[in-house]
């Protein structure tokens, strides 16, 4: 397949959030409170283009193992909650479905023997190299307290890189068969040109982080003219102090997604439109 690609299944809708960024009332003190914001429609789908994106849904030890990481990355109790309640039954009607399944990868080397990346490998050839700056003696000092005293602390580092040697994907993500397997943005082009694909649904974390950010995310995918959407119920977020308590931080990361990207999506709606669909070809 490639550019040319013919779709030949007819869209499916479905409900989908999405933000309205206008109209901004001068009339008021706040301006912006004038937006008219969130709000649900049915859009369309399309089978033929449109592919879920599971992304560093990792298997990363548990808090007696690594007790240093757990004291950086506080979201992972909600991320094993996702990976066991919400993913199965997500990933089983997707992969039931028409729809393909496509894995971003990061953080270690526990996929390179895997068919799906050996094949995506040779499939979009060499990934561009980025020529990094030089980094003086005052750029290596703020780096190292920067490491000390913003994240990850200057005692969690042993247990973080002790644990991302033993990195590996969650047991209720792991790839089936040949899925296909990125790990940047040039990678997962060649895919999505590869099977027709201008629509992604990432589903994994953090949502404002990696999913956004890291090669292969979401900012990466724009580049390429990929519309990026999610799937609320299937991330969380790199929380911090102050939001914590009420995942502001998630709610931020959604409403970036529907101002910049693409669309929010139920799990329960994307599940049943999917269900639809045909069989995998």
């Amino acid at each position: 397949m490639d550019d040319h690609w013919q779709p030949n299944m007819n869209p499916v809708k479905l409900p989908a959030h999405y933000y309205q960024q206008f109209d901004a009332d001068y009339t008021h003190d706040v301006p912006g409170e004038g937006f008219g914001g969130w709000k649900t429609a049915d859009i369309e789908l399309s089978p033929d283009h449109t592919a879920l994106v599971v992304m560093h849904a990792w298997e990363c030890g548990t808090m007696d193992q690594w007790p240093g990481w757990r004291r950086c990355v506080e979201y992972h109790p909600r991320a094993l909650k996702i990976l066991a309640e919400v993913f199965p039954p997500l990933l089983t009607a997707v992969r039931a479905s028409s729809l393909p399944v496509f894995h971003v990868v990061g953080g270690g080397d526990y996929y390179s023997q895997l068919p799906g990346y050996k094949q995506t490998k040779k499939l979009a050839g060499p990934s561009p190299k980025h020529q990094a700056v030089t980094k003086d003696a005052v750029y290596k000092r703020l780096e190292k307290f920067r490491a000390s005293e913003v994240f990850v602390g200057k005692r969690n580092w042993p247990d973080v890189r002790k644990g991302f040697k033993k990195l590996g994907f969650a047991p209720e993500a792991r790839p089936v068969g040949d899925e296909p397997i990125a790990e940047d943005g040039h990678q997962l082009a060649a895919l999505c040109r590869a099977h027709g694909i201008n629509h992604l649904v990432y589903i994994g974390f953090a949502i404002n982080w990696c999913l956004l950010m890291s090669p292969g995310g979401m900012v990466d995918m724009g580049r390429y003219g990929v519309m990026c959407s999610t799937i609320r119920e299937a991330v969380t977020a790199v929380e911090n102090r102050e939001t914590a308590r009420e995942e502001r931080e998630k709610q931020q990361a959604l409403w970036r997604v529907a101002i910049n990207s693409g669309f929010v999506f139920g799990a329960d709606d994307f599940t049943r439109a999917v269900r639809s669909l045909p069989a995998q070809r």
